[in-house]
């Protein structure tokens, strides 16, 4: 077997090698030794309820000891009574309890005796107690006058302790104590004075006895007050009592002690023990009791007083409570003492006690003994359990010692040496062993050793040798003793090597030898590495109620794996595996996990590595983040009209440090309990003067930063009221405001509470007319604005305003001009001109009114037009207005979104702040012709399998008179591959369907058709289809298109369609108007189209993607005509604005005939394709 050594191991051999030092010599019992007592019993109570009682007497030697008792100094057969059951080579014997044990009772003592001597026991004391009982008897009543004194006796049985006594009544309930009623240490209730409720007939005595289990009562004692009436006036009951008291006042007279003792008792009590000194009075009034000691004061700690001051009890009695201690019982009548003299005693102690120890032939043994005590103790010895006769004793004897000189092997014996005083006996055993025998190896040959590398490692040769024994140690393969400073070899033959090496492993031999021969054993040595660990990551810092996770790297040695533990402390605690209460902290082997980390978390962490032979530990501290606790502790000082100093105490910064304080205050009289933000105070200052305005009751709290956050807010400090003062500022922001032409309102900023300074707040106002010769008009308001009336119509004004209150007025206030009240301009713009931009954008130009016919601060110029009819057909159009607006002072403006080929009424008008002046005349003006909308449809007829016939209908919106149709085709497939784009030029505007022959069989393509005007040619309308082998071609039409169900459903999309319109229609004529959010929703503007078409160049809105290889439609080579013009010469208004990219946004020139492109076929405007 391997005997693993660690560095606990060391201590424990260190350990064992001082107790033997101290014990003796431990003899094996394979040598010949005298009897040692090794177990006994003690003092032993034979309880009644017990079924026996176990006496143990024990003993080891060689040969096997035999047994005797004595009982009472007498011999005690095990034998002599059949209750007892006695063992086999022991001297424990057990008592049987049949009812009756009384006769066992007494000091037993126990001898172990064989050839070489007789071993003695302490004394053993079997106490049988009795069943306590009281006796039964008849108390006659006891009858008392009022105010006397008297005792009730309980004389409680015997029995084994402790005892307590109680005093109750027949329904078990206590009788009340006080200084006036108390019961004594022995049991006897004592009543100082007695008085009329004393009376009762159940005065109950309880004795318990814990112990024994039992409680036993007295016989109810009675006790009657009486009263004696005064001779000399029995009529009067009250006077007779008064009488009666008065007699039987009466100064203090001690009870306890008894009179018989005189003034002054002895009492002794034992050291170490608790010191109950009583004292009973009685007397009328009730005495109080009062204890003193003579010449010093009562030990503090230890000294109380209990029973209502009549015992002083001190526990842990030395010799300094020695002494004279007085206790003093007092009332008005007068005062009596009585003293204690305190002895303090002590039972036998040891101070010195012989021992047991192995002597070899011709040596000398010396055997002390030493007690103390109080009285002093007798010190007697015995030789194998009897007196030492000194005659025949060839040693010499004294009270404190034994020597004998020249030992033999007959000189073997044990020595028994008593200490007696009257408080008690201690006995002290000591073995003589003479031994003369060769060297007895107690170590087992061959062990095998390991520890760690670095650690001291231990080989042991336990040896038992008289006379004593040389013990050598050395290598196996070496013949030279073990030498050097890393090698010791003790007393008891264990061989210490220091900070081993690997090289250190090997086979050792351990050599005993004495006079009378000589031994070997063999020890075993390996050395392992050490186990070495590592936790990261090293002191991590965490914020509060995030997560951490710390790992355990280790390293060990591969011998060592089957023991080795890893476990996870905290601050020196171990921590249970994944015992947390709410799961938060989690170990598993080589991890630590803590989610929600709190402030509780933070500490050091400790891995602990642990194998058979060594244990090392790592550490992580884990710091964890938090923001500040509140500051604390807010005090003001250097108190001034306009600031006060508030300092404070930092709060725990959480280890993470405060950089920042935020003071907040609030004020009670303006909004209270509104915390509002006053300064800031870099880093970890505690002080600050704050500025402060006057007439402010202040209170103040602040708020810690640091990297973490803000702590709360502090407790609020003491409030500060700063004294009123005139303002220091005037209101802000004056401005005039009128909504009538002969008014002007005067308003401005009022000064904020805090800007007050004092009671009283109002406005100074002061105005005059300027370029007129007159005084300041003044008046004086508590709101912040004046309206003055019947002023001239935009007339300016110089304007002051003033805060004054209670204490004064502020500063100087400065100069503001404002005009009197606006009226709507009374003249119109004059010279409007119309300058034609191209089909859809004209420039409006006209002359700005004179300023005098504003009225009021010119805002801008509002552009009217309408549309009046159509070029095309000449029909006349209801007048539906536009208009936009153009700001500030200026002379011109774009129109954009107009109809092409159409006639339009435009007028001019300028507007202020009050409103809108008269329009101008109307100007007339054209646009020109446009390129024409897609076509309504367009529809593929099939007729064979290589021709296809077309069928459009005319653009909604010609925009011009039509020349003609550009009809283009391709081929097209599912992939990006695409046929040749085929060009057709119809230059009849009259027809509206076209046959193209020469077509791919069961092949698609994609058709357009557009429509020309001399601007140009619009959008294609697109359709695709697929003509068949056969000859015959699949339109999306075909087959369904004969369908009655289709039929049908086109006849009821028609019926809608035309309602629709028809409810259009009727809002439009009965003056409705649309939004233009609206208006873009429900007709769509193909105009809007062609004007970014014309403005901005050619664009497509549609979502499909194009196919690759297309080219710009026909007509992309058209240039936006006078698109350079800026942004801002377009107006807002019912027409909307521009984007920054320079596209519109809403409807422009909306007409009433407006609406979505009809088509059968894609509904995106798509470009052709070219391959």
């Amino acid at each position: 077997m391997e005997i693993l050594l660690s560095t606990k191991r060391i201590n424990i051999c260190l350990l064992f090698f001082v107790l033997n030092l101290a014990e003796g010599i431990e003899i094996p019992l394979s040598v010949a030794q005298v009897p040692t007592i090794t177990d006994q019993s003690m003092t032993q109570v034979a309880y009644p309820f017990d079924e026996d009682f176990t006496i143990k007497c024990e003993a080891k030697g060689n040969p096997q000891p035999t047994f005797n008792w004595t009982k009472d100094e007498k011999p005690f057969s095990l034998l002599s009574d059949p209750r007892i059951i006695a063992s086999r080579n022991s001297g424990t014997f057990v008592i049987q309890n049949q009812g009756i044990i009384a006769d066992f009772q007494g000091k037993y003592r126990c001898y172990a005796s064989n050839e070489l001597g007789t071993a003695m026991s302490e004394e053993i004391e079997i106490i049988v107690p009795s069943v306590p009982k009281f006796p039964k008897e008849k108390i006659e009543p006891i009858e008392v006058e009022y105010g006397d004194a008297v005792v009730l006796h309980c004389n409680p049985p015997r029995g084994i302790p402790p005892l307590h006594i109680y005093w109750m009544n027949i329904d078990l309930q206590h009788i009340p104590q006080d200084e006036r009623v108390s019961m004594s240490l022995k049991g006897d209730l004592y009543i100082a004075n007695v008085e009329e409720n004393d009376s009762r007939s159940d005065y109950c005595c309880f004795a318990a006895f814990p112990r024994l289990r039992t409680i036993v009562q007295k016989m109810p004692m009675t006790l009657m007050v009486t009263r004696i009436k005064h001779t000399n006036d029995s009529s009067s009951p009250n006077a007779a009592v008064t009488k009666a008291n008065f007699i039987k006042e009466r100064k203090p007279k001690i009870l306890i002690p008894p009179e018989s003792s005189g003034s002054s008792s002895s009492v002794t009590v034992i050291k170490g023990g608790v010191l109950l000194l009583e004292c009973i009075a009685e007397g009328l009034p009730t005495p109080h009791l009062n204890w003193i000691k003579a010449g010093r004061d009562l030990p503090k700690d230890r000294a109380v007083t209990e029973s209502f001051g009549k015992v002083l009890k001190i526990e842990q009695v030395s010799a300094a409570d020695e002494g004279t201690y007085e206790c003093t019982a007092s009332n008005s009548m007068g005062r009596v003492k009585h003293e204690f003299q305190v002895h303090v005693e002590e039972p036998p102690r040891w101070i010195k006690k012989p021992t047991s120890d192995v002597y070899s032939i011709e040596s000398t043994a010396l055997l002390l003994c030493e007690a103390t005590g109080k009285p002093e103790p007798t010190i007697k010895w015995k030789r194998n359990g009897m007196p030492i006769d000194k005659r025949t004793y060839r040693g010499r004897v004294s009270a404190g010692e034994i020597s004998i000189t020249n030992l033999q092997l007959q000189d073997s014996a044990v020595y028994q040496c008593e200490a007696t005083n009257k408080h008690g006996a201690i006995l002290a055993t000591a073995n003589v062993n003479v031994l003369n025998i060769a060297p007895l190896v107690l170590t087992s040959d061959s062990e095998d050793y390991a520890t760690v590398v670095g650690f001291n490692a231990f080989l042991h040769c336990q040896v038992f040798a008289s006379p004593p024994a040389v013990i050598t140690w050395m290598r196996d393969d070496s013949t030279m003793p073990l030498e050097g400073l890393r090698y010791t070899v003790y007393e008891n033959g264990t061989l210490e090597i220091r900070e081993t090496k690997k090289e250190d492993s090997g086979s050792y031999t351990c050599w005993v030898t004495n006079l009378v021969g000589k031994s070997a054993i063999t020890a075993n040595l390996g050395i392992r590495d050490a186990t070495k660990l590592v936790v990261t990551p090293e002191n991590p810092q965490v914020l509060k109620s995030h997560s951490v996770l710390l790992k355990c790297q280790s390293e060990y040695d591969s011998h060592l794996k089957q023991s080795f533990k890893l476990s996870w402390r905290k601050d020196g605690d171990e921590l249970q595996i994944n015992s947390t209460e709410d799961g938060r902290i989690i170990t598993e082997m080589d991890t630590l996990f803590i989610s929600r980390v709190t402030l509780e978390d933070q500490g050091i962490y400790t891995c602990v590595a642990s194998t058979s032979l060594d244990s090392v530990t790592a550490e992580s501290q884990l710091i964890v983040l938090d923001v500040p606790d509140p500051p604390e502790e807010l005090l003001l000082s250097e108190k001034q009209n306009r600031s006060v100093r508030l300092s404070w105490k930092a709060g725990d910064s959480h280890n993470s440090p405060i950089y920042e304080s935020i003071v907040e205050f609030e004020v009670n009289r303006w909004e209270p309990g509104k915390w509002q933000e006053l300064t800031r105070i870099p880093g970890n200052n505690t002080t600050v003067v704050l500025s402060l305005a006057p007439y402010m009751n202040s209170q103040f709290r602040v708020i810690s930063v640091n990297d973490v956050g803000r702590s709360k807010a502090s407790a609020s400090s003491a409030r500060y009221e700063t004294p009123p003062t005139a303002p220091d500022k005037n209101p802000e922001n004056i401005r005039v405001e009128a909504s009538e032409p002969n008014e002007m309102v005067m308003k401005w900023e009022p000064l904020k509470p805090m800007e007050q300074n004092g009671p009283g707040l109002e406005y100074k106002v002061s105005w005059r007319q300027q370029g007129v010769e007159t005084d300041w008009n003044e008046e004086t308001v508590k709101k912040h604005s004046l309206t003055l009336r019947n002023t001239p119509t935009f007339v300016p004004y110089d304007i002051k305003v003033q805060a004054v209150n209670n204490f004064g007025s502020g500063p100087e206030p400065n100069v503001t001009t404002g005009y009197s009240g606006e009226d709507i301009p009374d003249a119109a713009p004059s010279s409007v001109m119309v300058e034609v931009m191209n089909s859809t954008l004209v420039k409006a130009i006209w002359s700005s009114i004179p300023r005098d016919r504003v009225r009021g601060h010119l805002k801008g110029y509002k552009v009217i037009w309408w549309k009046t009819r159509s070029l095309l057909d000449g029909k006349q159009h209801h007048p539906d207005k536009h208009f936009l607006t153009f700001t500030g002072d200026r002379n011109y403006g774009m129109i954009p979104g107009l109809e092409p080929f159409s006639e339009f009424h435009l007028t001019v008008l300028a507007f202020n702040a009050k409103g809108a002046g008269p329009e101008s005349s109307p100007t007339v003006f054209q646009t020109p012709e446009g390129v024409p909308e897609q076509p309504r449809f367009l529809r593929l007829l099939n007729e064979d399998k290589d021709s296809v016939t077309l069928s459009w209908g005319l653009p909604r919106k010609p925009n011009g008179f039509l020349t003609g149709y550009i009809l283009q085709y391709q081929i097209i497939n599912e992939t990006d591959e695409i046929g040749a784009l085929n060009d057709v030029n119809i230059t009849n505007p009259s027809t509206f369907s076209w046959r193209i022959s020469n077509l791919s069989s069961s092949t698609k393509y994609k058709f357009y058709v557009r429509a020309c005007t001399i601007k140009g040619c619009g959008k294609p309308i697109t359709e695709e289809g697929l003509t068949m082998t056969e000859g015959t071609y699949a339109g999306i039409y075909e087959g369904i298109s004969t369908q009655g169900w289709f039929i049908g459903l086109m006849c009821a999309i028609a019926l809608l369609t035309l309602l629709l319109l028809t409810m259009c229609f009727v809002k439009r004529n009965k003056g409705g108007k649309y939004s233009v959010k609206e208006k873009e929703d429900l007709h769509p503007d193909p105009e809007a189209q062609s004007i970014k078409d014309e403005i901005f160049g050619e664009y497509s809105d549609s979502d499909e993607k194009p196919l690759k290889g297309s080219l710009q439609s026909l007509n992309g080579d058209i240039k936006a005509t006078e698109s350079a013009d800026s942004l801002v010469d377009y107006g807002e208004g019912d027409q909307g604005m521009f984007n920054e990219d320079g596209s519109f946004i809403g409807a422009y020139a909306g007409s009433k005939e407006k609406g979505s492109v009809e088509s059968t076929g894609s509904s995106t405007a798509t470009f052709p394709l070219h391959a």
